[in-house]
């Protein structure tokens, strides 16, 4: 139940705007007060008035309405969530870059509460570079998202790009309003990003892991209670709020700092990408180019995640990551026996929207017992399942 919040519903002019009075149903039926502030191009796909009925509140659109009250400024006061639901390409924009040129795009400014974001756009721009950057942007900021997810598009493609169900978005609300804290007490070490293995000052061997999965899982599991020790590789993220963040740079930096802090932690989350090969030997000076061409020797590094799975004590839980390209599931399983963990976390890196440095991802989650594959959705959402089956299985 959500008495006595105030979720302020930003509605934008997308055709996912008519989930929006669903939204505002389910709200209503937890026994949250919903204020909702519309754009004018929304209320060309939805009226006012039904959110009017919906809400049981006045639905605000416009800076210049005759009021006693400064209507964004009392909107953002009165908001212990501000949800923009469908948030299309424009509006994220607009709060990504400070524009406030309507009344919802304004208590966006001037909102403190957390800001929860459910993107609704053509697959093309959604994959945009400038959509993405300010994504990014808003990620650092804090804001919150819940989607999109794959399917069938207003514009006739099946692709990514619609909007959550609005039963997932409430449920995501519920979950910022009302926080699970079932990992209150645990220590959670998670690992995360590329390493970088060097050849010489300059040059170095690296892979195009951005972190942004091992940081979602961080976040996630800070914000249900976790003490969270996040060890990362370089990479251009922010560490999560009330998260102990390590850097490392090499394979065998990460390999220290991780065997050395296993040793404390209830869950171990190997989300990283240690590079395999290292150099046998690292120039002391930058190699010239004398047109011979360059010769490396390779020697291997230490496997960290098999080390954690020699090591692992009772009680302890140790998930792992598989990126593959081909075969997912056999290898998938096959690194499960090999590295003694508890559960592998599976996906395919030439699948569009789970690859490398985007915001989604589409994973199986393969243990012992089963394995269960999830939709196409955000790294956050991926976290709190992940999460989510880890607890199960400390549990049986």
């Amino acid at each position: 139940m959500l008495n006595g919040k105030c979720v302020v519903l930003g509605v934008t002019g997308g055709i996912a705007a008519y989930k929006a009075c669903e939204i505002v149903s389910r709200l209503k039926k937890l026994h949250a007060n919903v204020r909702v502030v519309m754009t004018e191009h929304a209320c060309r796909f939805v009226a006012p008035l039904t959110f009017e009925t919906l809400s049981g509140n006045q639905v605000a659109v416009s800076s210049f309405e005759h009021t006693f009250e400064i209507e964004h400024i009392s909107l953002a006061k009165a908001a212990d969530i501000m949800l923009v639901a469908p948030a299309t390409a424009n509006i994220i924009g607009k709060i990504a870059c400070g524009i406030a040129d309507d009344l919802l795009s304004t208590t966006a400014m001037a909102v403190t509460a957390p800001m929860l974001i459910a993107p609704a756009m053509n697959s093309a721009m959604y994959r945009s570079a400038a959509t993405q950057r300010n994504l990014d942007i808003l990620r650092e900021r804090g804001a919150l998202f819940v989607g999109p997810e794959s399917g069938m598009l207003a514009c006739g493609d099946n692709d990514i790009g619609r909007m959550s169900e609005p039963e997932t978005i409430v449920k995501r609300v519920c979950e910022v309003l009302c926080p699970r804290r079932d990992l209150e007490g645990k220590r959670v070490l998670v690992t995360a990003g590329p390493t970088r293995e060097m050849i010489d000052p300059v040059r170095f061997l690296s892979n195009r892991s951005t972190g942004k999965m091992g940081y979602a899982i961080a976040e996630a599991a800070a914000a249900r209670g976790a003490r969270v020790t996040l060890v990362s590789g370089p990479v251009t993220l922010v560490a999560p709020s009330g998260v102990e963040r390590v850097d490392i740079l090499s394979t065998l930096d990460l390999y220290n700092e991780v065997t050395a802090r296993a040793k404390q932690a209830d869950i171990v989350i190997q989300a990283a990408a240690p590079a395999d090969f290292r150099p046998a030997e690292t120039a002391a000076h930058k190699i010239k180019k004398d047109g011979s061409g360059m010769a490396l020797q390779l020697v291997p590094n230490p496997d960290i995640a098999a080390q954690l799975g020699r090591d692992k004590r009772d009680g302890q839980l140790l998930v792992a990551f598989a990126a593959e390209t081909d075969d997912l599931i056999a290898n998938a399983q096959s690194k499960l026996a090999k590295k003694n963990a508890d559960m592998v976390v599976a996906n395919d890196v030439t699948m569009p929207g789970a690859g490398f440095g985007v915001n989604t991802n589409c994973v199986t989650l393969i243990t012992r017992e089963d394995q269960r594959s999830l939709p196409l959705m955000s790294k956050r959402e991926v976290a709190d399942a992940i999460l989510d089956r880890a607890l199960e299985l400390m549990r049986a």
